[in-house]
């Protein structure tokens, strides 16, 4: 039986929390310079991690762009970027 490696139920099925900036890019249809091109611009079309030097991508922002077709960007939601913290 042959599977779509990138497709959503596979990648629900057998990828971990996060996966290489590689094969995210791959399961978006681009290259891997160009996934890292797009890291580096903070324009990767789902959420990333900076995990010491490393960038692994979150497999559920992943799904959830792939599925909608809306990206979802590292950004901050206007109301923790705008709202002060209480002070005491």
């Amino acid at each position: 039986m042959q599977h779509d490696t990138f497709s959503p139920d596979y990648i629900r099925a057998t990828w971990s929390g996060t996966a290489s900036v590689e094969a995210a890019a791959k399961a978006f249809g681009m290259s891997r310079s160009k996934g890292y091109d797009l890291v580096r611009r903070d324009e990767f079309p789902c959420r990333v991690l900076l995990i010491g030097r490393a960038s692994r991508v979150v497999t559920a922002s992943l799904l959830r762009v792939l599925e909608s077709g809306e990206p979802e960007y590292n950004h901050a939601p206007d109301a923790l970027t705008t709202s002060p913290c209480p002070t005491a």
